[in-house]
């Protein structure tokens, strides 16, 4: 605790104006010439303008439609009563989240612009990249992981394969006949697919697509056959028989469909290629403003009604702290960096 010298009435002039602050307000004129901080209830210091001041915006770098952006469609409807301020989302698509990333980096650090990454920009694309044009280190500062999604491995219906060991053996047989879908090399698509033909020792032909929606025409029409795709919109296809599903991407199955074997206990020991996404601020963001959005996103979050929803589309909520956050991306940034080195795959 700070001790002052009891304080008499100070006089403030402006032009031909002035007036005395009372007593009552001595106290907030001494430490604010101090250069003390004062603050209210929910961390705001005075002085400061009372965040939030207008609209918040969300840069989502996915389309509109996938799995990720109804993640933060749903977290915006709750953010935006707390907050007490519009919460729009721009989608800013490309480069494996990359764009998106960016252009958060760049944007002022007031709490008024947010993203919510995938694990591709925060943690792969650094080993993946020759060369970023932002530092997820330094030019970001964690929020909240907000929630965990496994992939699941789905095939047309007409591939002759009923489990994972089934595919990989028609794969062999049938060198190069199997194409694949993925949303841009790097992300936990492309990569757990890759993962899959470097341990299987079998050869599938990629194809990319502008976004997880966009490729089920394709495998629904048979164009491709194969796609780790996202389990809350793959799901509900293979429950129509569009797809068939084999098997979850996370080392733990699924709630969503518990039926599902892991990729582990398909045969692939340690397979883990699920994606996460994460609330970001822009570098330099004030302390008291990530304290106050990590606040109401893990009140979101522990909503039982979100949970609910987010439980239905195969997604486990997380709402850890900033610093809880941080390590989980130091953690994985050496994982995924010994994969993509094993894979031999480099972007400029």
């Amino acid at each position: 605790m700070v001790s002052l010298p009891k304080a008499r009435p100070v006089s403030l002039k402006c032009g031909n104006l002035g007036r005395s602050i009372g007593k009552s307000k001595t106290w907030v004129a001494i430490m604010l010439a101090s250069g003390l901080s004062l603050t209210t209830a929910d961390g705001t210091a005075l002085g400061q303008a009372q965040y939030p001041s207008g609209t918040v915006k969300l840069i989502v770098g996915f389309p509109a439609g996938t799995a990720p952006d109804t993640l933060a469609r749903l977290l915006t409807d709750r953010l935006q009563p707390a907050l007490g301020q519009p919460v729009i989302i721009e989608n800013a698509v490309g480069a494996g989240g990359n764009m998106a990333a960016d252009r958060a980096a760049k944007a002022q650090p007031d709490g008024h612009t947010l993203l919510l990454a995938g694990n591709a920009a925060l943690v792969v694309n650094q080993s993946l990249y020759e060369k970023l044009s932002f530092d997820p280190a330094k030019d970001l500062v964690p929020i909240s992981q907000v929630a965990i999604t496994p992939n699941v491995l789905v095939v047309h219906p007409e591939v002759p394969a009923k489990s994972v060991q089934e595919l990989v053996a028609f794969a062999k047989a049938k060198p190069e006949e199997l194409a694949y879908g993925h949303v841009g090399v790097g992300t936990s698509l492309h990569l757990a697919a890759e993962l899959l033909k470097q341990a299987g020792g079998i050869s599938m032909r990629a194809v990319a697509y502008r976004g997880g929606n966009t490729i089920y025409p394709d495998l629904i029409a048979g164009r491709i056959g194969v796609c780790f795709c996202n389990i809350s919109t793959a799901l509900p296809l293979a429950r129509e028989g569009k797809v068939r599903a084999l098997a979850v991407t996370s080392l733990k199955r699924s709630p969503a469909a518990p039926e599902l074997p892991t990729m582990e206990e398909a045969g692939f020991p340690g397979f883990n290629a699920q994606a996460w996404f994460g609330l970001m601020a822009p570098a330099g963001t004030p302390a008291p403003v990530i304290a106050r959005l990590h606040r109401e996103t893990a009140e979101a979050l522990s909503d039982a009604s979100m949970r609910k929803i987010l439980g239905e589309l195969g997604m486990v909520p997380v709402g850890n702290s900033p610093d809880e956050f941080a390590a989980v991306v130091k953690s994985e940034i050496p994982y995924w960096d010994k994969i993509i080195k094993v894979l031999g795959l480099k972007l400029q």
